[in-house]
């Protein structure tokens, strides 16, 4: 396992250490969570820029890597509803949008069609972390909770003009061309 996989894998593990800091009651335990939720989120720029960088991509990190990004920051966003940081619809809203592209995408593997990330999906999932650390810190006490339904509003919007964007490359992928690739010419 490469180094950026081993990266990947942590960020994993980090999601249940996350959850029980912000739901454990001690002094600063939002502080706390909210810089273990940054520290794990930074891996993510970390081991994609390690993997391209040493040429070691592989599929098992290909495949781990946005399914620990979902986990880390969706666990985040839910466990901070208890404490009244963000409006349940919203977050309902994102965990809706990504399970519906998660089958998107499942739908397109079975056909042998893999869809890359985008840009568009990459800021998308950095809204919704910088989202989730604004709605930490809100949690700790750093500033108001209106701050944090501000962030998470820039989330919802990217997050589901994101989705638009996927769900527009659904024929073509569900026909089995990926994204951008030429047409078939009906012989």
């Amino acid at each position: 396992m490469s180094f950026a996989d081993q990266l990947t894998v942590a960020r994993a593990v980090s999601v249940p250490i996350v959850v029980a800091l912000f739901a454990l009651s001690f002094p600063g335990h939002d502080f706390w969570a909210t810089g273990v939720f940054c520290g794990a989120m930074a891996t993510d720029w970390f081991d994609g820029r390690i993997a391209r960088r040493t040429g070691r991509t592989s599929s098992f990190g290909s495949l781990l890597d946005p399914v620990a990004d979902k986990l880390l920051v969706m666990a985040t966003l839910i466990v901070l509803l208890e404490q009244h940081v963000f409006p349940a619809w919203m977050v309902a809203a994102i965990v809706a949008r990504e399970l519906l592209i998660s089958g998107l995408r499942q739908a397109a593997i079975e056909r042998g069609v893999v869809i890359a990330a985008r840009d568009l999906g990459k800021l998308k999932t950095w809204s919704q972390a910088v989202a989730a650390a604004v709605g930490g810190l809100a949690a700790a006490g750093a500033w108001s909770t209106s701050v944090s339904w501000w962030a998470l509003l820039v989330a919802l919007v990217l997050t589901w003009v994101s989705g638009l964007d996927y769900a527009l490359s659904a024929p073509r992928v569900l026909r089995g061309r990926a994204p951008g690739s030429p047409e078939r010419s009906a012989a």
